[in-house]
């Protein structure tokens, strides 16, 4: 889990790199790195959940965030992490 601290002052060059934060978040959990991504209502917390094998993998996965240079991370390896499954209905192929 990478809980990160933001900026309590967000300037321009903080809002403009928002989509791209957004579109590096949705490419990261498409690819299957990323299984959570939650941001406190005051703005001021972040936290993801990775799957790595180890530390530097999420440092290197971070690292390409667009508002990395903002952002203060804290890494902690999870013994475990469960959450609800989306339910999806399957269809059938008949």
């Amino acid at each position: 889990m990478v809980e990160f601290d933001l900026p309590t002052v967000l300037d321009e060059g903080f809002e403009n790199r928002i989509p791209a934060q957004r579109l590096k978040v949705e490419e990261l959990m498409e690819k299957g790195f990323l299984l959570s991504y939650s941001l406190s209502i005051d703005r001021h917390k972040l936290w993801c959940i990775c799957k790595a094998d180890s530390e530097l993998e999420v440092i290197e996965f971070i690292s390409e965030f667009p508002l990395i240079k903002y952002m203060t991370p804290m890494i902690t390896e999870l013994m475990f992490h469960n959450m609800v499954a989306a339910r999806i209905p399957l269809f059938s192929l008949n």
